[in-house]
């Protein structure tokens, strides 16, 4: 045991410089799939087949194809067709447009889950359409994405360990390091460990979005329910798209 705590604080300044890396990875993933799922989700609810079908199209096809062929197309392809991008640009792209595609859903199913009578009201008051989505409508939304948007949002996170394939040192390429210095059960116990605090963390950090969008709209909530709130759902750990 204490080789193994030698070998960690040797190994300390590796593991932190892996977890900034995913930390960037998420929040800028998560950053860049916010934007596809809202421009998505709306483009899905518009009148036009076209533009529906557009949103449609890209939205099955980031979710019908493995991120891992996704970050390799990025990766390894593009640099043939003359684009060239730095490996953590390559992370957050394919994560972004991945999880992207699943959040345009979560967008598109709050939309439809706004009462029709709040549809209604804004036509009888002659809003235009713009201020119906961005005053009525999408704040109501809002707080009903929030949950779903927290558990995709867990799951990019553990999407992350995925980008140690295109030569990028995350915290999973690190505690892999480790293991050589030390063995399987200590190293990955570690990983467990820190890949938990951080989804707390974030997931602490959605919840207090949804208890601040419900009271815009004068619904109860409160911090201290956030902090008693399960823990992140751990369905789909391992997976690779």
């Amino acid at each position: 045991m204490t080789e193994n705590l030698e070998a960690l604080a040797r190994a300390l300044p590796r593991i932190m410089e892996g977890m900034g890396i995913t930390l960037t990875l998420t929040l800028g993933g998560a950053a860049l799939a916010l934007v596809v799922a809202i421009v998505l989700g709306l483009m899905a609810r518009a009148r036009r087949i076209l533009i529906r079908g557009i949103a449609r199209f890209v939205i099955e096809f980031f979710r019908g194809t493995s991120l891992v062929v996704q970050l390799f197309f990025l990766f390894f392809v593009l640099p043939l067709l003359g684009v060239e991008l730095s490996p953590v640009l390559v992370g957050i792209l394919g994560l972004g447009l991945n999880y992207g595609a699943y959040g345009a859903e979560v967008v598109r199913g709050s939309l439809n889950s706004v009462p029709r009578g709040q549809w209604e009201a804004t036509v009888a008051l002659s809003m235009p359409p713009v201020h119906r989505m961005r005053r009525v409508i999408f704040p109501q939304a809002w707080a009903l994405m929030l949950p779903s948007l927290d558990n995709l949002l867990i799951l990019l996170l553990k999407g992350t360990a995925i980008v140690s394939f295109i030569t990028m040192f995350d915290l999973t390429a690190s505690l892999d390091k480790l293991r050589i210095d030390t063995d399987v059960f200590f190293a990955y116990s570690l990983g467990l460990i820190l890949y938990f605090i951080i989804a707390y963390v974030l997931h602490l950090g959605m919840s207090a979005l949804e208890i601040r969008a419900k009271h815009r709209l004068g619904q109860g909530g409160s911090m201290r329910s956030a902090l008693a709130a399960p823990a992140p759902d751990s369905k789909g750990a391992g997976q690779l798209g």
